[in-house]
């Protein structure tokens, strides 16, 4: 028998410290880091990777107007990390503070405790995505819903079910009718219209079930201040989707600027009030409010890096996603747009780039070139621009519903989503209202105006988490 090192007074080599790399954020950016990460380390011993996410699931956001307007259900769009991920190491949390220079970052989670923990990595990948921008208006803020979450998307479909309740009910006057079925919608960038018209079309398909509504008394407005709606794709398409928008009956307003929001309704620049109680808005993102606390160079909020997505001055980091100011090598060096194309594209280039860093090479740049851009407008209908190519009505919206079937992450959310839109061709609008006005009385304290962002936040608190 060998005799134990220990005993023989032999000196044992301790094995090297893991590598810790860390990636925060579970969007587009984020996740196509990691998933990209996993097929590389996964199977390493000397490197350990950790993603932080708030949610425990990543969302597919091009169809979160899909799930507010019933086409699909929610549990569709989403998979689970833990799943999709299985060989790194998971976090749920809200990432807190952040050192770059002593390298530690502070997640706070637990639920009803909140406690927080630091932990230590050697190489970060931030991907925080952004918030809603209200421009520093507490009307919007506090009257309003947005579409950046699956919390958002479910809570914008049940307020559109309660609306519709509310309004069929015999007690209603007219003009009171028409002011609790009217819906504005501010923003007229992709999320904005895409919102618009997924909200006409699951109103006009849900008045057979009340009988009270007629179709002249909904109102579904696209407030956008902006002289073309779509801007992201030119004057033409963007005016072919306002022609079709109002075709399909919604009321489009180029040029103007949202006053304030309040109890009563939208207040415009003219001094004219829009009666309604559902406002959706959609009008712009901002950078996470962590990033300002960064002592790095910020372009209009964002972390400013290289073609590399390095965050200079701090080796080990990258930034990407719609929190990081990325150079288009492609496009003279402008910013890249906030899209989930790019986002994913710049995740699979800063993973690249960090096993380049583990093996001490250098990474090497981000280069890529937006194949287009595509926008379903409601009524089986879209815009697209593809390689240069215009495309327009039913076959750009087949071109849509297509292009994203195939960007989902696996087979299983591929099939889930195209059941949802198969039985979305034979059947009508699911009008069942999952979270009654009771629960929403819950959720709401009864001596505080209605405030949206409190019922997103404890919506989500509530929702069981998605787990496939």
């Amino acid at each position: 028998m060998g005799a134990d090192p220990k005993s023989a007074g032999l000196c044992v080599e301790a094995p090297p410290p893991r590598k810790r790399v860390f990636i925060l954020g579970g969007g587009f950016a984020g996740m196509y880091a990691a998933l990209h990460l996993e097929r590389q380390l996964g199977n390493r011993d000397d490197v350990e990777v950790t993603l932080v996410s708030r949610d425990n699931f990543f969302l597919f956001t091009p169809m979160l107007h899909e799930v507010a307007a019933s086409d699909v259900n929610a549990s569709a769009i989403v998979i689970s990390l833990r799943k999709l991920l299985p060989r790194l190491t998971f976090v749920e949390g809200d990432v807190s503070g952040l050192d770059l220079e002593a390298k530690k970052v502070t997640v706070a989670h637990g639920g009803l405790d909140g406690h927080s923990h630091t932990l230590s990595y050697d190489y970060l990948v931030l991907a925080l995505g952004s918030e809603t921008n209200f421009f520093g208006k507490p009307g919007p803020r506090d009257y309003t819903l947005t579409m950046k979450t699956l919390g958002d998307a479910m809570l914008l479909r049940n307020c559109l079910i309660d609306r519709l309740e509310e309004a069929d009910t015999d007690c209603v006057t007219a003009g009171k009718r028409d002011a609790i079925v009217t819906f504005v919608v501010v923003g007229g960038g992709f999320a904005g219209v895409e919102t618009a018209g997924a909200i006409n079309d699951f109103i006009h398909g849900a008045l057979p079930f009340y009988p009270n509504i007629q179709h002249a008394n909904v109102r579904v407005m696209l407030v956008h201040g902006g002289e073309e709606v779509l801007p992201e794709l030119g004057r033409d398409l963007g005016a072919y989707a306002r022609k079709k928008l109002i075709e399909h009956g919604v009321e489009v307003r180029t040029g103007v600027h949202v006053k304030d929001v309040t109890q009563e309704g939208v207040e415009l620049p003219d001094g004219t009030v829009v009666p309604t109680k559902t406002v959706v808005w959609t009008a712009g993102v901002t950078p996470p409010s962590l990033m300002a606390t960064l002592p790095c160079e910020k372009e209009r909020g964002r972390l400013k890096v290289n073609e590399r997505m390095e965050v200079p001055g701090f080796p080990g980091v990258w930034a990407l996603g719609d929190c990081a100011s990325v150079p288009d090598v492609t496009n003279g060096g402008k910013p890249c747009p906030p899209t989930a194309q790019h986002a994913l594209r710049q995740g699979l280039v800063a993973a690249r780039n960090v096993c380049a860093a583990l093996d001490g090479k250098p990474g090497k740049a981000l280069r890529y070139k937006m194949l287009g851009q595509l926008a379903a407008i409601g009524r089986r209908s879209g815009v697209a621009r593809i390689l240069g190519m215009k495309f327009s009505g039913t076959f750009a919206w087949v071109l849509w519903r297509t292009i994203y079937l195939f960007k989902l992450p696996k087979l299983e959310t591929k099939v889930r989503v195209a059941m949802g839109w198969t039985l979305d061709l034979f059947f009508r609008k699911d009008v069942v209202q999952l979270i009654g006005p009771r629960e929403l009385d819950q959720l709401t304290l009864p001596a505080l105006p209605l405030n949206s962002r409190q019922q997103v936040r404890q919506v989500q608190a509530l929702q069981p988490r998605t787990q496939h």
